[in-house]
């Protein structure tokens, strides 16, 4: 089984940037969403595609990927739930993990949240200043959500 093992937090400042190393545009979107699993879509750079299965909540969730035609991607789209999520992926090295920063763009415009994924749970990491409040399994910050419900009203933190 795949699993993901993952914190997510808002971000409080563009202290991130200078440190980003690479990026990637994601276009992503859902052909089904519930309360504990999902069905996305996500186009990379324009140039491939995959097909992601999640299960669970919480930190620690089941994570199925499978690569995809682009064509076929492109198909799927008419089937999507919600609004497709634009968003640009920087990657930002800390210690021995990587940051995702990710800086979404049209409809969510402005939201910016970081993702770290560990080992195992309890694993420890250095905690940049630029993380601000952790919302890792709050379900206001999933991308399905972000996808159906839009961004949060009360997001105050991110940058």
């Amino acid at each position: 089984m795949g699993q993901e093992i993952e914190r997510k937090f808002l971000v409080g400042s563009d202290g991130w940037r200078d440190r980003a190393v690479s990026a990637r545009r994601f276009e992503q979107f859902y052909l089904f969403a519930g309360e504990d699993r999902s069905c996305r879509v996500r186009i990379t750079d324009g140039s491939s595609a995959r097909l992601t299965l999640k299960t669970g909540r919480g930190i620690s969730r089941g994570e199925f990927e499978y690569e995809i035609p682009l064509e076929d991607a492109e198909a799927l789209r008419l089937a999507a739930i919600g609004t497709p999520i634009e968003k640009t992926r920087h990657l930002v090295p800390n210690g021995a993990n990587t940051i995702e920063m990710d800086v979404y763009h049209g409809a969510l415009d402005g939201l910016v949240v970081a993702e770290i994924e560990l080992a195992s749970e309890d694993e420890t990491f250095e905690r940049p200043d630029f993380l601000s409040i952790e919302v890792t399994g709050d379900p206001r910050y999933l991308n399905q959500t972000l996808a159906l419900r839009g961004r949060p009203a009360d997001d105050k933190a991110s940058s």
